[in-house]
């Protein structure tokens, strides 16, 4: 038997019925530019989208019949955005209904590795099947389905932008710098030494200014726990043992894998756990990943004392906090 395609002829089927656009040149050309049309309406639509980005302000109104009054700007944003896809797919849809080939044909099967003449012979095939979707002929289809699509790809370019401005240096920034006091977290108290038992825990954030209001993107980066041990239970060097004091030991409370707040500590074992993907920190050994898919230690803020005997950083952080980025170099 054959292995070429070929088309059906099984007495059992009932007779193929051609469309208008498969016998009447006129049919054909109507369809042609009413798949045109709607390409075209496509590319209006990603205009759309564009011009409302960068001309319609973020904080114009408009009344709209049934929504009321509704932001503008976001309004012709989604309506363009809309348009665009829904008018490409059904420009789409439109040209496979009444204008690529419609006969029934059936393969027969064979080895997976097919003799070289009839590979090639399934060349010959694609590219005779490509020339009878008309792309070669159908100038008018083939221009304004160019148009839609590479307007359709300058959307998301162009969405791109509201991710915001690139970071540069702003995330290997915090709030905390020599000499800032430690403060509970809530009630911005100053934190003394004797404050904390053994095996206590304590959320921190740095202290701040009477009457100024804390950005709710530093309390992201400046949240750290204090938790305080016997100072013989600590495995440091000689460095990290100089951050600590009389046993107590701060660590940034952003995890290092995704940003969670690492918010779970355990007295026997002296780990903090990350609830969100259990990633498991010895705080015995400067916060080192025992457990999870965390790539890094939680940075460790080093601390001492003022003369007034309250808990105060040494130094910023050594590191960024919180999940990797890609300016990081650690």
């Amino acid at each position: 038997m054959s292995n070429e395609i070929e088309a059906i002829k099984d007495p059992g089927l009932p007779a193929h019925v051609h469309r208008r656009a498969d016998t009447d040149p006129k049919a054909a050309l109507k369809a042609e530019r009413q798949v045109a049309i709607l390409f075209l309406l496509s590319a209006l639509g990603t205009l759309t989208l564009i011009g409302s980005y960068f001309f319609i302000p973020q904080d114009a109104f408009i009344f709209f019949p049934v929504l009321g009054n509704t932001n503008a700007h976001q309004l012709f944003l989604g309506l363009g955005m809309a348009a665009s896809l829904f008018f490409i797919g059904m420009g789409a849809i439109h040209w496979a209904k009444t204008l690529m080939p419609d006969e029934e044909v059936i393969i027969q099967r064979h080895e997976f590795r097919s003799e070289d003449e009839d590979r090639a012979d399934l060349i010959a095939t694609a590219k005779a099947g490509a020339a009878a979707a008309g792309l070669g002929r159908r100038s008018l289809i083939k221009r304004s389905l160019a148009l839609s699509l590479g307007l359709v790809g300058l959307s998301p370019l162009i969405l791109l932008r509201d991710l915001g401005p690139l970071p540069g240096d702003e995330l290997k920034k915090t709030s905390w710098k020599a000499g800032t006091r430690l403060v509970t977290d809530p009630g911005d108290r100053p934190i003394r030494a004797d404050d904390l038992e053994v095996g206590a825990v304590a959320q921190t954030l740095p202290q701040i200014g009477e009457g100024v209001h804390r950005k709710l993107s530093d309390i992201g980066k400046d949240a750290v726990l204090l938790i305080r041990l016997r100072p013989e239970e600590f495995n440091l060097d000689a460095e990290r043992l100089s951050w600590t004091h009389e046993g107590i030991i701060a660590f940034s409370k952003i995890c290092s894998h995704m940003g969670c707040a690492v918010a779970l500590y355990e007295q026997q074992t002296k780990h903090l756990l990350c609830p969100c993907h259990q990633s498991t920190f010895d705080v015995t050994r400067a916060a080192k990943v025992i457990f999870g898919p965390s790539a890094r230690p939680l940075p460790q803020l080093a601390i001492t004392v003022d003369s007034e005997g309250y808990l105060i950083a040494k130094q910023p952080f050594s590191e960024p906090v919180g999940p990797s980025f890609w300016e990081r170099s650690s």
